[in-house]
């Protein structure tokens, strides 16, 4: 739902009725992931998408109806090969999509507002929704705050499932993920009896260039193509200017590995080093390859990469962190200029981040689509 939180705050604040439509969970080749949504208004007015164009018209049918019941509803779409003309995915995937209804007078309403409010706002926040479950359970939420405290109740008597939800939801907001989870109806954590979706909003992950040459002018326009809140760091002024960076959210002159010693990271974020300078290169790797981050890159030529390995084993480094540096950074994609050279670390950046493997679709038989939830789940656990 967060990926339409501008539009739905201000339907919130219009006093429009609306119902959203939002991915719960997926299997197969689904084309988007838990969490995607669409809504329509009192007056039919559309916004979002839950498919990519293959359930739009069921799931924009069951929204009106939800707004006439007033009931959430939990629908699955899958594709059926004996009736290849019904509502279904042609990809061959399944998604399971909840409708909640958000009328004037729904106990929803007000904590969809502070959540559409915190998001829009830039702060982390975690949405718990039973998604399975008792018929009058289901669509209720709890707001979760990085803290731990949180807005809402489950109600249905139990407070211990609601501080069990709480904590669990916030678990997924340190880590920014977004799935499901299933606790039972008392608020223990064994499975069964309750599943819920939770929704965690935070800022965008880091992509830190290190090196301000040209190819890291189209890397910036790459990474926030992607997405990630882009920092461009380089020791010499006269090259980390505004005007060669005009795109970058952070331009940063000082030594590579005092900086990236100094500035948050987490996770998520991916360091991409494009100096290809021993003096710049070698700390700022002894240092990045024992961080527990998202990716690290370096650029160079598969001479510069051997003399960079040698140099890292002589700081101390051993296998399992040099085994960590993707050098040369980037597929191949037999890249020429720097746009080119973007691409291809975009690729592998992403690539990494979903557990893709880089070679062609073609001729394959693995999945297009991976369950990245579950992979960044088992991940962080």
């Amino acid at each position: 739902m967060f990926d339409i939180a501008d539009e739905l705050s201000r339907w919130v604040e219009e006093g429009r009725e609306f119902a959203v439509a939002t991915v719960v969970a997926v299997g197969g080749s689904a084309p988007r992931g838990p969490g995607a949504a669409l809504a329509v208004d009192g007056e039919g007015t559309v916004i979002g998408s839950v498919s990519g164009g293959c359930v739009e018209g069921a799931v924009y049918d069951l929204c009106v109806q939800a707004l006439q019941d007033g009931e959430s509803v939990l629908e699955r779409f899958g594709y059926s090969d004996e009736d290849a003309f019904a509502v279904g995915l042609t990809c061959g995937g399944v998604l399971d999509i909840m409708i909640t209804p958000v009328a004037a007078e729904a106990p929803v309403r007000e904590l969809f507002r502070s959540a559409l409010s915190a998001v829009t706002s830039g702060e982390p926040r975690a949405l718990a929704r039973v998604v399975r479950g008792p018929a009058e359970l289901l669509g209720r939420a709890l707001l979760v705050h990085p803290d731990g405290s949180y807005e809402g109740s489950y109600g249905n008597g139990s407070a211990e499932l609601d501080r069990t939800a709480a904590a669990e939801a916030r678990a997924m907001l340190d880590g920014g993920r977004t799935g499901t989870l299933d606790l039972s109806e008392d608020g223990s954590n064994c499975p069964g009896g309750l599943t819920l979706l939770v929704e965690s909003n935070v800022p965008p992950p880091r992509m830190i260039v290190f090196g301000a040459i040209d190819f890291a002018a189209a890397l910036v326009r790459a990474g926030k193509f992607l997405g990630y809140h882009v920092t461009v760091c380089d020791a010499r002024p006269v090259f980390a200017t505004r005007a060669r960076f005009p795109e970058a959210d952070d331009l940063v002159v000082d030594w590579p590995h005092r900086y990236l010693r100094g500035t948050a990271t987490d996770g998520r974020t991916v360091l991409c080093v494009l100096t290809h300078d021993a003096k710049f290169d070698i700390p700022l790797l002894e240092q990045a390859l024992r961080m527990p981050v998202a990716f690290v890159g370096a650029m160079g030529s598969r001479r510069t990469h051997a003399d960079r390995d040698r140099r890292l084993r002589e700081v101390g480094l051993t296998e399992a962190e040099l085994a960590r540096l993707r050098s040369p950074i980037g597929l191949d994609l037999g890249a020429r200029t720097p746009e080119e050279t973007a691409l291809s670390i975009a690729a592998e950046i992403v690539a990494a981040r979903r557990g893709g493997t880089g070679a062609p679709l073609t001729g394959t038989r693995t999945p297009i689509h991976r369950d990245g939830v579950q992979r960044e789940a088992a991940e962080a656990a």
